[in-house]
């Protein structure tokens, strides 16, 4: 934490672990998802982009390492030395046999192996086969591994209503699996989902604090084209965060938060010409200031009332 970030930074801990700067590759390695193939749902959660909350990764109709080159060389404009963690995005990227997801990880990390300081690995809990897991911990041995998570709320009446497909119990589950085989979790959350409290998004916080992980994202509900959840805004529209209370839900949820997690990120990134609402999400940079800036006018920081809230 620093006086301008009074919050643990990704760019900090990449600095601290690395002594570099750190970018992440975002890739997509066009895997689907079993709650949009029927092995548990169909049309998948009902906020999720039509590429699979891949928006911002390379294109899938291209090969992953044209998608890496691509991303590396406009990285690389503005930071010319930086390492690289290729991040398997979109969809849930370990929905596959290990025979197949094997090779495509491998294959990513044997593009720049000089300048590759990890892998990230984006997927749903229930998506976790034990020879998945064996072999990650063999690989995190050799390099680090992080697996992204998504939880988005911790209340089961809104995860049922988004059609997560995906109980607490099994999330708790996976993160322990995880963690037994020592690799490093990152858990998504969406503050605005519809009906939800502050109530709501700060027990989400609490829950998180009682499990072990390393890391955290902060979304704000994006209401997106061609998506079931812009179908049901359409015939029944439900609040939208405004940026200040955008600003205002996640600053509390940041005090509370345990002050060993890193942050991530703050802010949700979506496809312009796809964004319904909310317009103000746009300016990501803006979003960010607003969080650091109120955090430092009320003198708070991350997990300033973590012990308060334990005891």
């Amino acid at each position: 934490m620093t006086k301008e970030k009074p919050y643990n930074t990704l760019t900090q801990y990449y600095r601290q672990k690395f002594q570099h700067k750190v970018a992440k590759i975002a890739l997509n390695a066009n895997f689907t998802c079993p709650n949009k193939d029927g092995k548990k749902g169909y049309g998948g959660c009902s906020y999720c982009s039509k590429l699979g909350s891949g928006d911002m990764a390379g294109d899938k109709d291209k090969p992953l390492k044209q998608q890496f080159e691509d991303i590396k060389n406009i990285i690389e404009t503005k930071w010319p030395d930086t390492l690289y963690i290729p991040y398997l995005q979109a969809n849930s990227n370990t929905y596959a046999p290990l025979s197949v997801l094997k090779p495509i990880y491998e294959e990513i990390l044997s593009y720049y192996p000089q300048k590759t300081v990890g892998i990230s690995i984006a997927t749903r809990p229930d998506c976790l086969e034990q020879d998945t897991l064996l072999y990650l911990e063999q690989l995190n041995k050799k390099i680090p591994v992080q697996i992204e998570l998504g939880l988005q709320t911790s209340n089961e009446i809104t995860a049922n209503r988004i059609n997560r497909l995906c109980t607490n119990e099994e999330f708790i589950d996976a993160v322990n699996r995880l963690r037994e085989k020592h690799i490093e979790v990152v858990v998504h959350i969406i503050n605005g989902l519809p009906n939800e409290t502050t109530k709501d998004m700060l027990q989400t916080i609490q829950f998180i604090n009682s499990l072990d992980i390393q890391g955290i994202k902060f979304h704000c509900l994006l209401l997106l084209k061609n998506t079931k959840l812009a179908e049901e805004y359409d015939l029944n529209p439900f609040p939208l965060l405004s940026l200040q209370q955008y600003v205002d839900i996640t600053c509390q949820q940041i005090t509370y938060l345990r002050p060993d997690i890193i942050i991530h990120r703050l802010a949700a990134d979506g496809k312009i010409e796809d964004l319904i609402e909310p317009k103000w999400s746009i300016k990501k940079l803006v979003v960010v200031n607003e969080i650091d800036k109120k955090l430092r006018k009320n003198k708070e920081y991350q997990g300033i009332y973590y012990k308060r809230d334990c005891e």
